[in-house]
């Protein structure tokens, strides 16, 4: 009974970071408003070796739409507004010497909706993982041995019923994101 147990929490742990996942891609998708998660990927040529942009310069909001980032070493700027561009975000970084400013334009009609084509293609690949968990779960339930069938049928309820419930977050968080990214 208990290697039941594991399956399905196996299978649950999985599904839940597939969700994680699906959050964290929808944090990069910009709605309309500056975050500092818009960069949060941007590597940097730093000393020869590509670096997180947030492990050479401090990403704050200045506002809604301008975000800025002071790097730690100024000699660096160059570098940052390249990997900036570079990223094909579509932002236009402009520097003082000291800290880079990014006007983050308003976002278009076309923009809005390749944005939501954007999330609807993760939280289908989203859904693919989750359902991918439960096919693993259940051929290591089928892999069981001395464990009456009825009991390995109500294991693959369960499992199905938790595949269920994490793709309806998918879908739930998906509306929630294309209202946001097609508010205007």
């Amino acid at each position: 009974m208990e290697e039941l147990e594991l399956v399905v929490a196996s299978a649950k742990q999985e599904m839940d970071a597939a969700i994680k996942h699906l959050d964290h891609a929808f944090q990069k998708i910009r709605a309309g408003r500056a975050s500092t998660s818009m960069v949060q990927d941007v590597m940097v040529e730093y000393y020869g070796s590509p670096t997180p942009i947030g492990q050479v310069a401090n990403v704050s909001v200045v506002d809604a739409m301008t975000l800025s980032i002071q790097p730690w070493d100024r000699t660096s700027i160059g570098a940052i507004a390249k990997g900036i561009v570079n990223s094909n975000l579509g932002f236009a970084p402009s520097n003082n010497g000291d800290v880079i400013i990014i006007n983050v334009p308003p976002l278009t009609e076309e923009r809005r909706r390749d944005l939501a084509k954007q999330a609807k293609s993760e939280t289908d690949q989203t859904k693919i993982v989750i359902r991918n968990a439960r096919q693993e779960a259940n051929k290591e339930l089928r892999k069981l041995e001395g464990i009456a069938e009825d009991v390995i049928k109500g294991a693959e309820k369960d499992i199905q019923e938790l595949t269920d419930t994490y793709v309806k977050k998918c879908d739930d968080n998906y509306k929630v994101k294309e209202a946001e990214i097609l508010k205007v």
